[in-house]
């Protein structure tokens, strides 16, 4: 998206009169230079979110936070098995300890939007989960790999070498 001035269209809009106040006391707050950049932001997650709802084949990139507490060797294994089952969509996960015997997980998320959905719902049932909350984007992440035939050097010496061990074998 650009913000050149000859990109952008002008909204007008009529609000309650305290819901204008918090608006402004929310700019002001997160230090922003104006409503218009707080309301865009606010469109733009609000898109992402119907988009994730309305289309769940389309891919999303994303995170999902998630604090647990309780055991956290039964828990962080509970939490690995699952993401293991969706190693195609977790693409990195952070974890830190909190106070009070809390944890932090936070995983970097990239697939449809129904197959995210359903990594949360999996997430959210494992006893000790406290809280969970997936955000997404309707941006993507670069490919990492080439596709459609495109073998790259680590790809071809990897199969050279299986033909060669089944020669041998």
């Amino acid at each position: 998206m650009t913000t050149e001035p000859t990109s952008l269209a002008r909204l007008s809009m009529s609000l309650p009169a305290e819901l204008f106040r918090q608006l402004d006391v929310m700019v002001e707050e997160r230090g922003l230079p104006s409503r218009s950049q707080l309301i865009a932001e606010l469109i733009r997650h609000a898109l992402a979110e119907h988009e994730a709802l309305t289309r769940p084949e389309d891919t999303l990139a994303g995170t999902v936070t998630i604090v647990y507490r309780g055991d956290r060797g039964r828990v962080r294994h509970q939490l690995a098995q699952t993401q293991a089952e969706y190693l195609k969509e977790v693409i990195s996960s952070q974890h830190v300890f909190l106070e009070d015997d809390q944890s932090l997980e936070v995983l970097l998320v990239q697939g449809p939007a129904m197959r995210l959905k359903e990594l949360c719902d999996a997430l959210r049932g494992i006893r000790g989960v406290h809280q969970l909350q997936l955000v997404t984007t309707t941006a993507l992440l670069p490919p990492l790999h080439k596709q459609d035939g495109i073998e790259n050097k680590d790809s071809s010496i990897s199969s050279k070498t299986q033909t060669s061990k089944g020669v041998a074998a």
